[in-house]
């Protein structure tokens, strides 16, 4: 028996998917990762998912938690597992604006969440392409980064707490809406970027700000990405740290955007080597509020500062937006880059974190060290500048897939002797296993075996990911 009709009794024969029903949880975003399913379970409630996990141990069935799809790293491949997707869970439960919270649960879509909590003039930060298919369970179980991580920081820091569904279908009740809670382990923050391998992330608190009054958006041209750190500095000092986004796109990459949307303006007159989107945000009123002349504050300001800037000569260029049309423009670059980087396959996706002094180092010593890969069709380098997360991604050529590994494992090289880490936002999942065997300390490595073991002593959350 393989135990499908209990499935069936517990949440409803409706909910449980099989053969050509499940074909929109066969593949991950990339194409890369193929899952051929027992079935796709897609529980309305904590209580459903309790019930799905414990029919799961008895069977001996292992278990992939699956949001949004729009994972990059095989998070969601299985031969013969249950995908247990949230789709179905996806309420926002409660928006306290005085407490500036939102309790949601994990299967909300993130741009739904941004839309809902906007109504009460605030925001929940967490910003990036996927926003609108990306699900909170899947930024949780990621550690999700994203464009505005430089002024509000990664998913871990936006959350308070989380209910979590353990491998024996018990619940851990850790949904705090306390800032200080220092009652022992971080529990919490052990869950938010485990990928599913400790337990179900079921709902979570989630930490909200105030909607800012006014922004102010450009796209600047720098000589170099050195000049560009200067600017961010600079721009952090006179803005009182309201830098937002500091968003690099390099000549190529905006070469690939405007071929594959014609409709893409040049950001600029001229072309440039290194062009940042970057934007700044205020929420004091008197930022906001126009003069005589209809001009904003925040916005003058800005303008007047990129001048100087260029008159100084740490800039070639600069087009600040003068409407919402024109953010939204400039913001629409950057979030193509899925769709730019994606464009040919096979590709090789190195979501790296470097130093921010060491950004410029390794993206000249990595172009001189892939020159000797015969493999390499073209690099398609996008990053978030502003806290050193680089998306290095090459086109490979089909033929030379075999050189895949041994590419990886140069950047890996060369990101770890400039002090940084091979994994930034996207996670571990398949892909980084091999990086994950050579690279994580294997004491930290042992220790996180150890939790594995002691939550999930079967061993059939996710099994396969994160840990090699």
């Amino acid at each position: 028996m393989n135990g499908l009709d209990t499935y069936r009794a517990a949440i409803g024969t409706a909910n449980v998917l099989t053969g050509d029903d499940t074909a929109r949880w066969q593949s991950d975003w990339t194409g890369q990762y193929k899952a051929t399913p027992l079935a796709v379970l897609r529980p309305a409630s904590t209580e459903e998912v309790q019930a799905c996990l414990r029919i799961a141990s008895e069977h001996g069935h292992a278990v992939i938690p699956a949001g949004g799809l729009t994972g990059l790293n095989g998070a969601l491949k299985t031969d013969g597992g249950i995908i247990l997707s949230l789709d179905r869970m996806n309420r926002v439960i409660d928006i306290r604006p005085k407490a500036r919270i939102a309790i949601v649960e994990a299967g909300v879509i993130l741009g739904n969440l941004h839309d809902a909590v906007e109504a009460h003039d605030l925001v929940f930060p967490l910003t990036f392409g996927a926003k609108g298919s990306a699900c909170i369970g899947g930024c949780l179980g990621t550690n999700a980064g994203g464009s505005n991580v430089l002024r509000y920081g990664n998913t871990r820091d936006l959350v308070l707490g989380v209910e979590v569904v353990l491998a024996n279908g018990e619940v851990m009740n850790l949904m705090s809406e306390l800032h200080k809670d220092n009652s022992g382990y971080n529990l919490k923050h052990l869950m938010i970027g485990s990928e599913g391998t400790l337990g179900v992330i079921t709902k979570a608190v989630l930490k909200l700000t105030p909607k800012p009054n006014a922004y102010a958006s450009a796209m600047v041209a720098a000589r170099s990405l050195d000049d560009a750190l200067t600017l961010l500095n600079r721009l952090q000092i006179e803005t009182g740290g309201k830098v937002e986004a500091f968003e690099y796109m390099p000549r190529e990459y905006m070469d690939t955007l405007i071929t594959i949307k014609p409709d893409t303006r040049e950001p600029f007159e001229s072309r440039h080597e290194v062009n940042i989107f970057v934007e700044v945000a205020s929420t004091i009123p008197a930022d906001a509020e126009p003069d005589e002349t209809g001009a904003v504050p925040l916005v003058e300001n800005f303008q007047t500062l990129l001048m100087d800037l260029f008159e100084e000569g740490a800039l070639l260029d600069a087009v600040v937006a003068q409407n919402q049309a024109e953010r939204r423009e400039m913001w629409a670059r950057r979030e193509a880059a899925a769709e730019v980087q994606m464009h040919h396959t096979p590709l090789l996706v190195n979501d790296i974190a470097l130093p921010l002094d060491k950004v410029s180092t390794f993206l000249t010593r990595a172009e001189q060290m892939l020159s000797a890969y015969d493999a390499i069709i073209e690099n398609k380098t996008v990053a978030h500048l502003g806290d050193g997360n680089i998306h290095y991604v090459q086109w490979l050529k089909p033929e030379l897939l075999n050189q895949k590994n041994a590419i990886m494992e140069a950047v890996e090289t060369l990101v770890l002797e400039l002090g940084g880490s091979f994994s930034a936002e996207h996670g571990i999942g398949v892909s980084k296993l091999p990086s994950m065997e050579r690279r994580k300390d294997k004491v930290a490595l042992a220790a996180m075996k150890a939790i594995k073991s002691a939550l999930d002593p079967q061993g059939i959350m996710n099994p396969g990911k994160l840990l090699p």
